[in-house]
């Protein structure tokens, strides 16, 4: 019996949960890159970004190819990269909220007046 939805999301997005698979997907958004590329765009060691493309080739979020010794990635659909739109405008969203939280709670509190006893 196959798992339910909820189920297959959640290890969607633990397949997500690491800074050096955003960062190549974020890369591979804008187009196809090579490793070298993203080497240097990621400041890894080669062998966590060569980790961290087996995870992503694995939940089958990219395709790599070969040329030559060169071996160049790109994603298997637009819609990661629409995925990590939308993950940047709710991101925004909600710093933009804790932003205004925090800014209230450093205004400083007006005095009440002490009743007056006469």
């Amino acid at each position: 019996m196959s798992a339910p939805p909820y189920r297959l999301k959640a290890e969607f997005f633990k397949t997500l949960g690491h800074p050096v698979r955003i960062r190549a997907l974020e890369l591979l958004s804008e187009s196809e890159h090579g490793v070298a590329e993203m080497l240097r765009d990621t400041c890894v060691a080669p062998a966590c970004l060569s980790q961290q493309l087996a995870v992503l080739r694995r939940a089958n979020l990219v395709v790599a190819r070969r040329e030559g010794a060169a071996v160049h990635y790109a994603l298997t659909s637009p819609q990661v990269a629409e995925l990590l739109r939308i993950a940047r405008v709710i991101l925004s969203g909600v710093l933009a909220n804790q932003a205004e939280l925090s800014a209230d709670l450093r205004a400083p509190v007006p005095q009440e007046q002490a009743p007056r006893r006469d």
